[in-house]
């Protein structure tokens, strides 16, 4: 214990000469890596006796001799109905609808209402995280107020509203039968939560255009785990954007700016958050993908991964008592309360217009929307929070811009070209 606050204060800064942020200097409790490992623990109390009951499960061959009440729901959560389909392109991307005697005018406005959705979603989610995880509520004249530490409770928070969105839309709308084990969301869900959870934590010691350029380079990664889970392979082209992403992040990071404000130091505990996002994130993505092998919908991969979200957040929270005390946060500060609900909305609507960009317009439209939004979410949270940009940090944002276009771009024309394959050829496979 006497130990510890020593090795937190031997930690180096990126920023030589900046002190380290009081958030590292309060407790040994409220060090990172320590919740880290809390969480971890939370998790391996549910996913260690779950995976000990699939075992049992397997090895009695309860398929075949199981009877009783609970046979279907244990059917559906160990073993499913084993049904798989062939994998669509794009992966996880449902077959985009195409549309049918519609006029111009009518598909402008459903694009117009798709990137204003998008944009409004997410632009808002960005600054709201930013703001319940750099600032104090309660501040008065005599009293500095306090922040909120807890960034598992607002994942808890967002995947509980994506859970009953999901639930509501599959109970309303037809399905694709289901048949995938339940069990294999959990893989996903717990990646998902440690990859937020990072995402989250990671705000306390960076910036948050710092964040957005680093979200945006995780196509490398992607593309590594794109090798390893699935043995993808890849284009020149791709290798080239990936190239060019990790060059102008490099440069943005790299780059100092006069009279740096404390929130923007960039610390080492920060980039070991962001790398930890970044490799979880893009485990979730390629597990899912492989998921989608299975029938069904975006709107069920939604759920399946959110209910486990849920067990897995609330479980942990309970062991640690964490639970009551956001809540007697949220108690205390109605302002928390709002934001905390407000991101979750967010959060989820995000989600939902997601599925209906990608099924009305395709991916390259979606991929082009949501770049925008990157840079727009950088240009607001400096006008908002006052960050600062030097001119090669500036050079670096357009670096990477540039890359995810091209991508797009290139993306775009491999697709044409595809179309054109002769039927016993097949086109690389790409993220």
């Amino acid at each position: 214990r006497f130990c510890l606050p020593l090795v937190l204060a031997s930690f180096p800064t990126m920023a030589t000469g900046e002190e380290i942020p009081p958030v590292l200097q309060d407790s040994w409790g409220d060090f990172w890596l320590f919740r880290f490992f809390v969480n971890a623990a939370g998790y391996a109390s549910i996913v260690v006796p779950g995976f000990l009951l699939i075992q049992y499960f397997k090895r009695r061959n309860y398929l075949e001799t199981g009877r009783g009440i609970c046979f279907p729901v244990i059917k559906s959560c160990v073993f499913g109905s084993e049904v798989k389909s062939v994998h669509q392109e794009d992966g996880s991307l449902p077959p985009r609808v195409e549309p049918t005697e519609s006029s111009t005018a009518r598909q402008v406005f459903k694009l117009l209402f798709c990137a204003a959705g998008l944009q409004v979603s997410y632009l808002t989610w960005g600054v709201l995280q930013e703001r319940v995880m750099t600032r104090t509520y309660g501040a008065t004249e005599t009293d500095p107020g306090e922040k909120f530490k807890d960034s598992q409770f607002l994942v808890f928070m967002n995947r509980i509203l994506a859970f009953t969105v999901a639930g509501l839309y599959c109970a309303l709308t037809k399905q694709p039968r289901h048949g995938a084990p339940m069990y294999k969301y959990s893989f996903a869900s717990l990646s998902n939560i440690l990859s937020s959870w990072c995402q989250y934590e990671a705000l306390k010691y960076i910036s948050f255009p710092t964040q957005v350029l680093a979200k945006a380079s995780k196509v490398i990664p992607v593309m590594m785990m794109g090798k390893l889970v699935s043995r993808k392979s890849y284009e020149y082209w791709e290798y080239l954007t990936a190239a060019l992403i990790s060059m102008g992040v490099s440069m943005f990071l790299l780059s100092s700016a006069p009279n740096r404000h404390v929130s923007t130091v960039t610390t080492f505990s920060g980039i070991v958050l962001l790398a930890g996002y970044i490799i979880f994130d893009s485990f979730t993505s390629n597990w899912q993908d492989a998921l989608f092998t299975y029938k069904m919908s975006p709107v069920q991969m939604m759920f399946g991964v959110n209910v486990f979200s849920c067990l897995f957040t609330v479980g942990s929270l309970l062991e640690q008592g964490a639970l009551l005390e956001s809540l007697r946060f949220m108690a205390r500060h109605s302002e928390f309360t709002a934001h905390a609900v407000l991101l979750s909305v967010c959060s989820a609507c995000g989600q939902l217009f997601i599925f209906y960009t990608i099924n009305q317009f395709g991916a390259a439209v979606f991929t082009i929307i949501m770049t925008l939004r990157q840079a727009f979410a950088i240009l607001l949270s400096c006008l908002i929070y006052g960050h600062t940009v030097t001119v090669v940090g500036g050079l670096g944002v357009a670096v990477v811009f540039m890359a995810l276009f091209l991508r797009v771009y290139a993306r775009s024309r491999m697709k044409k070209r595809s179309k054109k394959l002769p039927p016993g050829e097949t086109p690389v496979q790409k993220v």
